[in-house]
């Protein structure tokens, strides 16, 4: 346990990097922009190229050593952001905000790819628990992982806003290479015990092959329609990644809205530790479900009014979901997939569940822009919809929330009602745990 610990105090760096700089280049997007379709492209590109990218870093995951995965996606992060310090250097910054031009798409571009590698890590600390951690403590320590993402969340989510209010975005890119830099040399003296790649009974050395993750998916009964399940949530999901910035932005000043979501995002560590403190019960399946409906009854009550409040504990309750579902996930996946083709499977449903999101970002990030938000602002938006959304700036992305969670709602209720959440159900309470007797001799 000493090693996993070493592995998530190492994530944690790495995690808190990434996502100081990517809520930074949100952020200063959109005030120098004022625009939500800017913002919505950034956001959808950055879930695309997850997508595109997840089969791959899942194939890369599954043949090669998990510390050298981590080293690779350490350097290729690091190399990004120094690019991207040479091209603030290399332009006036009137010039980079100018989101007509290329080279604000080329600045920004080079940070995405940055953050975007960073899910190569993140594939593999998920082997990583199955590879560490005994069975019976996996959902605990998957609940250990979701509480590091939560602090990294709460650090950055404060720390952007005000980097970016109060020093400007080229001091922000410096602070993010020399903690990358940190986080680059402290991996190197990790030590994850682990004597080979694990593969298949018989299979022989092999070149890095996307095959196995169909196959693997496909002998679980029910695991394809539970990551057909989540998939759809991710293109509700997008619509909330595309204008949740943009509404907040509404009611807070970037410094006040960076501390917002620290504050809210204290949630994450508290949903983290909840898992890691008591598990997620004999039916993660069941777990997963459930938070799936708190979530959908959230999106369709924090946007009813223009009131502050309302916004900052919806979203501090979502925060709180959030790794409890994240973690249910992994843990079905790592009880019911073996431990050779893991990686490949968290790639393969990384990539078909992040395809989602960009997909229902480009799309409402216009329909926002040119329909939505101009219709709720007429007499005849008002009139229709103010019984239920009230009045204020933002009401026609509160009408987008409203509608995306509805659909939601009715989509989890049917899949409780389901026959592959039965057998999914089934299939978890009777297949033995990968690496069940605990880690794999040094």
């Amino acid at each position: 346990m000493r090693n996993f610990y070493q592995v998530l105090l190492n994530t944690l760096v790495a995690n808190v990097t990434t996502s100081y700089l990517w809520f930074a280049l949100t952020f200063w997007a959109y005030l120098e922009t004022r625009s939500v379709l800017a913002t919505s492209i950034i956001g959808g590109s950055y879930m695309l190229l997850v997508a595109v990218f997840g089969v791959v870093f899942g194939a890369i995951v599954d043949h090669m050593k998990k510390k050298a995965v981590m080293v690779l996606s350490s350097a290729v992060t690091l190399a990004t952001y120094l690019l991207a310090g040479a091209l603030y250097l290399a332009f006036p910054e009137a010039t980079l905000v100018d989101w007509g031009r290329p080279w604000f798409w080329l600045f920004a571009g080079v940070i995405l790819i940055g953050g975007v590698v960073e899910n190569l890590r993140n594939i593999a600390l998920s082997t990583t628990v199955t590879l560490l951690v005994p069975a019976d403590r996996r959902d605990r320590a998957n609940g250990l992982v979701g509480t590091v993402q939560g602090l990294a969340f709460l650090v950055t989510s404060v720390f952007s806003g005000l980097s970016i209010g109060l020093l400007g975005m080229g001091p922000t890119v410096l602070i993010a290479i020399a903690a990358t830099a940190v986080a680059f040399v402290h991996i190197l003296f990790v030590s994850i015990p682990e004597p080979g790649v694990v593969r298949a009974p018989g299979a022989a050395p092999a070149k890095i092959s996307f095959r196995g993750a169909i196959p693997a998916i496909r002998s679980v009964p029910g695991l394809m329609p539970l990551i057909v399940f989540t998939t759809f949530n991710n293109l509700i999901g997008g619509v909330f990644m595309a204008l949740m910035d943009p509404y907040g932005l509404t009611l807070f000043s970037v410094e006040l809205w960076g501390i917002v979501l620290g504050v809210t995002s204290i949630g994450f560590i508290v949903g983290g530790a909840l898992v890691a403190k008591f598990g997620l019960g004999k039916n993660p399946v069941r777990t997963l479900l459930w938070v799936n409906v708190g979530v959908s009854v959230l999106g369709l009550t924090f946007g009813l009014r223009e009131w502050w409040w309302l916004y900052a504990g919806g979203l501090f309750v979502f925060m709180c979901l959030m790794p409890i579902a994240e973690a249910a996930e992994q843990t079905i996946i790592q009880r019911v997939v073996p431990f050779e083709t893991q990686g490949r499977v968290f790639g393969f449903a990384a990539s078909i569940e992040a395809a989602a999101s960009p997909v229902s970002a480009f799309l409402i990030g216009p329909l926002a822009q040119f329909w939505l938000i101009p219709y709720m602002n007429t007499a005849d938006g008002q009139r229709t919809w103010g019984w239920l959304l009230g009045e204020g700036e933002a009401r026609g992305i509160a009408l987008v929330f409203t509608a995306a969670s509805l659909v939601m709602l009715v989509v989890v209720i049917l899949a409780l009602l389901s026959a592959p959440y039965r057998r999914l159900s089934a299939s978890y309470a009777q297949t033995p745990a990968p690496l069940a007797d605990g880690p794999l001799p040094a």
